[in-house]
Order: C-alpha cells, then sequence, then structure tokens
C-alpha cells in the first residue's frame, strides 16, 4: 500500500462512481488510457481486481465495492487536511449539484457568497452526489424526484418545472399538450440514468393515452436540442430554469398541459440539524425559489 498514489484513489472513486472508463475520464480532464493505466496499477499494488472488466458494462468486484467507501474517506481526509493546512479564506460548503438548476443555482450561489460563504460546486451523478454527502466529501447535494435513501435526509425546496422543447415549425405559440405529441419521437436520456425524470414523462404520456415513441438518444442535451433545432420531427423535456438560460432559435420551449414538475431536495447527512451554514443554505434555496413565483 506503500506506494498507492492518491491520484490513483482519485480515478478508482471516479470511475466506481459512473462505471465507465470513458465518462470517467472526461471528469477527470484525462485521456482514457491514463485512467485505465493508473487502475490497473492501483490494482496490482493492492493485489485485488477492482472491476469487473468480463461484461459490456464493468462493474465493482466484491474488493471494490469495500474500498470504495475507505477511498472516499481517503479523498475527505485529504481535502480536511488541505483546508486545515492553507486555511479557509471564510466559511467553506461543498455543494452537489445536477444539470438544469440554472438561474437557481446562480441566486443561490450569490446569496450564499454574500453571507461570506466559500461556495466549491461538484457535478456529478445523482449516485455519485449521495455517495459525497454520506462519505462526507460534500455537504449537502440537490436531487430531484428523491425523498429518501439510507443515511441521508431530504429537504424539499422548490418544484423544477418541466417545458417542452421542440421545433419551431411544429410548436404552437402557447402550450402545447401532451395529446399532440403522440406521433412525435420523443428523445430522453435512458431511464437508469434519471429515473425519476423518466418515469414522469412516461407515466403523464400513459395517463393521456398513448406511449411515445423513442428517438435517437444523445449523449448530452445539448446535442439532443441540436439534433432538433436541425429539423428533426421530435421533442424532448427541459427544466424551466435551465430554458431561461437559452435563446430560443430553431428550438422553442412551451408549456405543457397537462404541467409536469419534479420536486428538487437537498439531500444532507442523517441527523443534520438545521442551523448555522444549512439554514443560510436554506434561506438562500428559498429566494431561488421565489424568483419563479
Amino acid at each position: 500500500m506503500a506506494d498507492v498514489e492518491l491520484r490513483q484513489i482519485q480515478y478508482f472513486v471516479t470511475v466506481a462512481e459512473v462505471l465507465n472508463f470513458g465518462r470517467a475520464a472526461e471528469e477527470l480532464g484525462i485521456g482514457q488510457p491514463g485512467v485505465s493505466q493508473q487502475i490497473a496499477r492501483l490494482e496490482r499494488e493492492l493485489d485485488v481486481l477492482l472491476f469487473d472488466r468480463s461484461a459490456r458494462a464493468i462493474r465493482l468486484t466484491e474488493a471494490g465495492q469495500r474500498f470504495l467507501p475507505a477511498a472516499r474517506a481517503v479523498l475527505a481526509a485529504v481535502e480536511a487536511a488541505r483546508t486545515a493546512a492553507t486555511g479557509n479564506p471564510g466559511r467553506m460548503l461543498r455543494l452537489g449539484t445536477s444539470t438544469g438548476l440554472g438561474e437557481r443555482l446562480e441566486t443561490v450561489v450569490a446569496e450564499l457568497s454574500a453571507e461570506g460563504l466559500h461556495v466549491e460546486l461538484t457535478s456529478a451523478s445523482t449516485r455519485a452526489r449521495l455517495d459525497r454527502v454520506r462519505s462526507g466529501q460534500l455537504d449537502a447535494a440537490f436531487v430531484r424526484g428523491l425523498d429518501e435513501a439510507a443515511g441521508l435526509e431530504f429537504v424539499p425546496v422548490w418544484d423544477d418545472a418541466l417545458l417542452i422543447a421542440l421545433p419551431r415549425s411544429a410548436a404552437p405559440d402557447d402550450e402545447i399538450s401532451l395529446k399532440d405529441l403522440r406521433e412525435l419521437p420523443l428523445r430522453i436520456t435512458e431511464r437508469r440514468t434519471n429515473p425519476p425524470l423518466v418515469d414522469l414523462v412516461m407515466s403523464a404520456c400513459a395517463a393521456e393515452g398513448f406511449e411515445p415513441v423513442l428517438g435517437p438518444r444523445s449523449s448530452s442535451l445539448q446535442d439532443t436540442h441540436a439534433a432538433i433545432g436541425a429539423g428533426s420531427p421530435s421533442w424532448t423535456v427541459i427544466y424551466e430554469s435551465h430554458a431561461r438560460l437559452l435563446r430560443e432559435g430553431r428550438v422553442v420551449f412551451r408549456r405543457p398541459d397537462p404541467r409536469l414538475a419534479l420536486t428538487t431536495s437537498l439531500a444532507v447527512p442523517a441527523g443534520t440539524t438545521v442551523g448555522g451554514d444549512l439554514a443560510v443554505l436554506l434561506e438562500a434555496c428559498r429566494k431561488a425559489s421565489d424568483q419563479f413565483e
């Protein structure tokens, strides 16, 4: 264990959270071969296999599952030591974020900064954010559509309305009925990536009497919008807070009938007292929510 490097532990945790070497490399900002080589070296140093690579999708071995919480604890301890050594310019709040928070996140950060809190934002998958809150790497994290998880408590902060994104040529002047979309393919992420969102949209369509035809999936919302804007007869959903930051052009945004929304909550460690910096964070979230009233 003496030759294990901190970067190897960081690489391992990142791969373990996304279970994909390519996506982990993107998050780390390095080439995929570098990630694979460092993970292989870590496995040699520990003399165990941390990942099962025999199937198409990698997964953690039993040794990897045992090593993950300890690895996260190492990273949290290193961060705490770094803060102690360098001195913290005021209070620090480590906050997990997700796609589509848009103007609300800007308001939250601005309010926290005004209260003297230095904010460190971390974007990761839902599972990764929750795991990092449990391990102490994050103080809190925004999550949508969840209200319980082991070792955590969820404090609802606002409802995120969803808009329909579709080609301007196929859009009405105001809101659009979901029934009117039955003939257009739906471009949406895989359910395993975002179960609450996919379940909400599919259930709403079912309640309107149809099952949407699924169109091609893109690697990002930006790519999905590009495909729709290029004239592809299809539609997707986007959080209103995110849509406010985008300019309408070939793609336009319309409110659906019936309305769609997911509750956004703050995930915090179980037993956390609502006071101090958490109280400041919740007040910042209240002000961000008021913007959309």
